[in-house]
């Protein structure tokens, strides 16, 4: 059995999840009594070791081209770790003894959601960094329903520092993660500061490295998971909830359409590729996806946020607004948000996206933005210089 399938089985047991939290967090913590920490030696973890992405990635690639960072250790987590290549520093595999020696013995850690795994054993003597991965949309944590079907951990949000695009976000974190407003840093996401600068150039240039005809228009599909959705082995299940050969007929002329769905359904989908559809699912960097994309189409995936810093057309598909608010629970409706409301089935969608006003769209787009981001551009400089002061008044 491998770590991913011990992990689904955790998830779903919660007898032998209180057994794995309290029997490990204790031998970890003990062993953690003889390992000394390495201040200068640095711990990445994105979304679980499942990517080399996001915000992480930008802060490792920023450290590695910075003099500052020239003495320091760095160390890659993966599940897979023969899937990457890292240009600097050294790779362990996530769940291994060697892992959790290593995030025992670093004396900073980078993450965008968890380093302990589902146990509690950080060290009180390290920095523990965490950039988040989205602006919340869907409710989370503390403020999920108590039948709610998402996975909570036993382990406290003990990170001493978390980014924030804005207040809403960061009084949202405070709360749900039960900490101190003073914990969350509202600078911004690294991995959107090259969203803040991007022209017509770019655009071409990145729909030409996807192998997009440069004067087709591309809608990126982006739709979340649905917890509550599971197939006969337990995994998430999800299906697109419209016909492609429909959409070709409608859109085809104009459009190519680009699907990247959430990792967590990547695997129960089944879709026919052509010149059309793209399946962009598993792509690594959702920069490039979206920077070549003149609309995104999704439901309740913070996508939208990050998206709405390149000033483009962005569109609600809630076909089950009612079901997801009830069984999952939303902060807002995004629908009203962005002018949706009457887009309430496929052929709805299709003749709304033919009649786009795109300047008005925009517009849309533009006071969602300053709702809801507003700071962004500046968050990689500023969370080295974060980090690099911490360094500098705790080396010794």
């Amino acid at each position: 059995m491998n770590t991913r399938n011990i992990g689904s089985l955790l998830r779903t047991n919660k007898s032998l999840y209180n057994i794995y939290y309290y029997v490990g967090s204790f031998i970890l913590r003990l062993l953690g009594l003889f390992i000394p920490v390495k201040k200068n030696r640095i711990l990445f973890v994105s979304f679980g070791g499942l990517k080399y992405d996001d915000s992480p990635f930008e802060i490792y690639n920023a450290m590695i081209n910075d003099d500052r960072f020239t003495n320091f250790q760095f160390v890659w987590a993966f599940l897979n770790p023969e899937k990457f290549v890292i240009p600097k520093g050294s790779i362990v595999t996530v769940d291994t003894i060697r892992y959790f020696i290593t995030a025992l013995s670093s004396g900073i850690w980078i993450t965008n959601s968890s380093v302990e795994r589902g146990l509690s054993f950080r060290r009180k003597n390290g920095l523990y960094f965490n950039s988040w991965h989205g602006t919340p949309l869907k409710k989370m944590g503390s403020d999920l329903s108590f039948n709610n079907e998402s996975f909570t951990s036993k382990a406290s949000n003990n990170w001493d520092i978390q980014l924030a695009q804005s207040r809403y976000e960061a009084e949202i974190f405070s709360r749900v993660f039960n900490l101190s407003i003073d914990r969350l840093s509202v600078i911004g996401l690294p991995r959107n500061d090259k969203l803040t600068e991007v022209h017509e150039s770019d655009t071409i240039q990145k729909k030409k490295l996807l192998g997009i005809p440069p004067e087709k228009k591309v809608i990126l599909y982006a739709p979340t998971f649905r917890e509550y959705l599971k197939d006969d082995k337990n995994n998430s299940s999800f299906s697109i909830p419209f016909s492609i050969p429909k959409w070709e007929e409608k859109l085809g002329r104009d459009y190519v359409l680009i699907i990247r769905a959430h990792y967590d359904i990547v695997k129960s989908l089944q879709i026919p590729t052509s010149s059309f559809v793209l399946d962009y699912s598993n792509y690594e960097n959702l920069n490039d996806l979206m920077i070549a994309s003149d609309i995104l189409i999704s439901d309740y995936s913070s996508i939208f946020f990050d998206f709405s810093i390149l000033n483009r057309p962005m569109l609600c598909y809630a076909y089950d607004y009612d079901e997801y608010n009830s069984k999952r629970g939303l902060y807002f409706d995004i629908r009203k948000e962005l002018g949706m409301l009457d887009v309430v089935s496929e052929d709805s969608l299709i003749d709304y996206i033919l009649k786009l006003n795109v300047e008005k769209s925009i517009e849309i787009t533009k006071r969602f933005r300053d709702k809801y981001v507003t700071h962004y551009g500046s968050a990689t400089k500023e969370s080295l210089q974060y980090i690099y002061n911490w360094y500098k008044n705790n080396e010794k």
